[in-house]
């Protein structure tokens, strides 16, 4: 079997790029630095049914772009949740949050609705993250539904 993303997932993020394992996504609310990364296994759902030299994998993938992400945009915090409820498929959020968000400090799943990104605050989001990840990572992305 071959690794799909989840369509609920394709829907709702831009498609950014791939680490080795990992699908980096970015959900489609310009309200927060909201990215999920995919481990590109095919029928998981759980961290513990990816084989030990993919968990390692996923965890170094996860604390780069941890590092990223906090140093891109200047977090507070950062919430790492890998929940499922709403989506089977295996994917973990990272979502860098900054007192007085919109949602702080209360979790950003279904506080307020989405905010879509504008083509240009796509770009600033980007832009922002562009120099704190490898060359070129992030260069073809997708819209949401592509």
């Amino acid at each position: 079997m071959s690794f799909a993303l989840h369509p609920q997932l394709a829907q709702d993020c831009h498609r950014l790029g791939h680490f080795e394992l990992g699908l980096l996504l970015l959900m489609n609310d310009a309200q927060y630095p909201w990215f999920i990364l995919v481990p590109q296994r095919p029928d998981l759902r759980e961290i513990y049914q990816l084989d030990e030299a993919d968990q390692a994998l996923l965890l170094r993938e996860s604390v780069t772009l941890s590092r990223a992400l906090m140093t891109a945009f200047h977090g507070d915090k950062l919430n790492l949740a890998a929940l499922g409820n709403m989506v089977p498929q295996l994917h973990l959020h990272h979502i860098v949050r900054h007192a007085g968000d919109p949602a702080w400090p209360a979790p950003v799943w279904g506080r307020h609705p989405p905010r879509p990104y504008t083509s240009a605050g796509l770009e600033q989001r980007l832009a922002g993250l562009r120099p704190h990840l490898p060359a070129g990572f992030i260069e073809d992305y997708a819209s949401p539904g592509t």
